[in-house]
């Protein structure tokens, strides 16, 4: 590999954090408007839970809204990092699934536990290779935030389908 090469390889491997919240920032997004659309698909026993998930990824898209309109943060925002090992799990999460149009309530679930993990598996590593500030510490509640939901869904989950228990 030539010094050119290895270079390009390198910058391949950084990205700034103002890129990170745009990804993010599309992550939540694209979260809210799917679990939007689904809740007048879903059924009643897990509808509330949809509508929890929709109004979660609305509050996270506008911390992230807010946060790049700070003007004290400009600086912050242009610092490269590393990308991290979950970052193309957590891209792949802008694809959304076509989940028919009346989703059991295990696919949906199933789903939703797949995206808050690979959102909280990512949101930990940003924390962890962020620099110390206000994106930092948006990071460390996204994750913790991520962490929750997800042990929430997994309780609902195992309720829900290995007891067959209603929600």
């Amino acid at each position: 590999m030539t010094e050119g090469s290895h270079g390009i390889e390198r910058l391949r491997g950084k990205t700034t954090m103002h890129e990170v919240l745009e990804v993010a920032t599309s992550f939540e997004a694209s979260a809210r408007d799917f679990y939007t659309g689904l809740i007048p698909r879903v059924s009643k026993r897990i509808r509330y839970l949809v509508e929890e998930l929709a109004a979660e990824e609305q509050e996270h898209f506008d911390l992230f809204s807010k946060l790049a309109q700070r003007a004290d943060l400009a600086e912050q925002v242009k610092v490269e990092i590393e990308r991290t090992a979950s970052d193309s799990k957590f891209s792949d999460c802008l694809h959304l699934p076509d989940l028919g149009e009346h989703p059991d309530d295990q696919s949906v679930l199933q789903y939703a536990m797949g995206r808050e993990h690979a959102a909280m598996a990512h949101y930990t590593e940003l924390a962890e290779t962020t620099p110390v500030g206000p994106i930092r510490d948006l990071f460390i509640y996204l994750a913790s935030e991520e962490t929750k939901h997800k042990l929430e869904l997994e309780k609902l989950y195992y309720e829900t389908i290995h007891r067959g228990g209603g929600v």
